[in-house]
């Protein structure tokens, strides 16, 4: 497989473009691997290439029922930041900035990773007081934040309605000037590319049928190509996993929601950083093609489908008008729905299992795609040795039988307001 570059680009511009070698060719399914993870997306793809350039493990499989990139990876507003406040989730999205920053450079692979900062609104002086105390608690970890006052927010954002007669007055603000966005599906697909260029088989379109176990532990696994002997199994099926789980008798603390989101015609540059409100879930960026990207809350019930509630997207397009009332005009091309399994805690679930060789990434609620590099390198680690790196320490899937939840305040509205 060869390297993307400046050199390779022009040899190929100059026949025309008609010998570019395929970037994912089809490989036959082994009768074994090493290891095999469940599910092509971020995660999955990332803790593929991780245990093949960090662990040396190249005899991997990932499978997927859909395509490559299908799911959530492709499916969110592309947000990347670590301005949470407790601490174990604060470590692992910071690690996932820093491995952010040379993504592309690692991959050869444009992720189009760019750190243009995210300002959280308050609209109440607790609010501003609850955003200091995030703020410190992000500063004593050296993670970046700043608190704003509203002329700061009007010189950084002067599109944004910053009138005190506002429907949601603006008191002030925080900003990481550290966050930014990344391309998702170029991310899918960077992690892909180079995992295969390592030895690792990609199968899309390959679902998986039943998990076999024998005296407590993982012997194979049965898809829609056939069955696959390993020692070492990965969950990283998002909205998928309980499934996955109960074929071993794993009941998941998960609930499946929909997170919907949307996106307008292109305009000029008009925002050059992420906003979000700090009563509604709502958050706001701009694409380098100029359209204006717009999520919000998941829909309040459960769902495992990508069919979401009109009422949510109504409430998406209402607040964003809230701060920005100069997009009234602006046509929305297209929205899109992703399922997203909430933990009982707002955190993530990255552990071993009661089952020797079964391993357990899922529960990122709304942080899945901002943690995929770390959430892939911690993953690997714990494939690879069998061991919990010290950033997965408080994400065991025992923490819910123990009490020692990671309740997450830096995320938006509560996740277990609608348990």
């Amino acid at each position: 497989m060869s390297r993307y570059s400046l050199a390779t680009l022009a040899r190929h511009a100059w026949r025309s473009n008609a010998h570019w070698p395929e970037a994912l060719p089809e490989r036959p399914l082994k009768p074994s691997y090493d290891a095999v993870i469940v599910g092509a997306g971020g995660h999955g793809l990332a803790a593929a290439w991780y245990l093949a350039s960090q662990h040396g493990m190249t005899n991997i499989a990932v499978v997927d029922k859909g395509w490559l990139g299908g799911g959530n990876v492709a499916r969110n507003t592309t947000i990347v930041r670590s301005n949470y406040f407790h601490p174990a989730r604060r470590a692992m999205t910071n690690r996932a900035l820093e491995l952010w920053r040379g993504l592309s450079q690692e991959l050869n692979y444009n992720v189009m990773f760019s750190p243009r900062g995210i300002i959280n609104l308050a609209h109440s002086s607790s609010q501003m007081d609850d955003l200091a105390r995030r703020g410190n608690a992000m500063m004593v970890d050296g993670v970046g934040a700043e608190l704003l006052s509203v002329e700061d927010i009007r010189r950084r954002v002067p599109i944004l309605d910053t009138d005190p007669q506002a429907r949601h007055p603006i008191v002030g603000g925080m900003v990481q000037h550290e966050a930014g966005t990344a391309r998702h599906d170029a991310v899918a697909w960077g992690y892909a590319r180079a995992a295969m260029a390592l030895g690792v088989d990609i199968f899309q379109n390959c679902e998986v049928t039943g998990i076999e176990t024998r005296e407590g532990r993982v012997e194979s696994v049965n898809t829609g190509r056939g069955r696959i002997a390993t020692p070492r199994l990965a969950l990283c099926a998002a909205g998928g996993t309980s499934h996955l789980a109960r074929m071993v008798g794993l009941t998941m603390p998960l609930e499946n929601h929909l997170l919907q989101a949307c996106v307008t015609e292109p305009v000029k540059p008009v925002l050059d950083c992420i906003v979000t409100h700090g009563v509604h879930n709502f958050y706001i960026s701009q694409t380098d093609k100029g359209e204006l990207v717009l999520g919000g809350d998941i829909d309040g019930y459960n769902n495992a489908t990508s069919v979401g509630d009109p009422r949510t997207f109504e409430e998406i397009a209402r607040v964003c008008l809230s701060l920005f009332p100069g997009f009234e005009q602006l046509r929305v091309m297209r929205t899109w729905g992703g399922v997203v399994d909430m933990s009982m805690d707002g955190s993530p679930i990255l552990s071993h299992t009661s089952i020797d060789g079964l391993y357990v990434n899922a529960g990122w609620c709304y942080g899945g795609f901002k943690a995929t590099p770390a959430a892939g390198e911690v993953l690997a680690a714990m494939i690879a040795t069998d061991t919990t790196p010290s950033l997965a320490a408080e994400f065991g899937l025992d923490r819910f039988t123990t009490g020692a939840v990671v309740s997450e305040e830096g995320h938006g509205p509560r996740p277990w307001m609608y348990h």
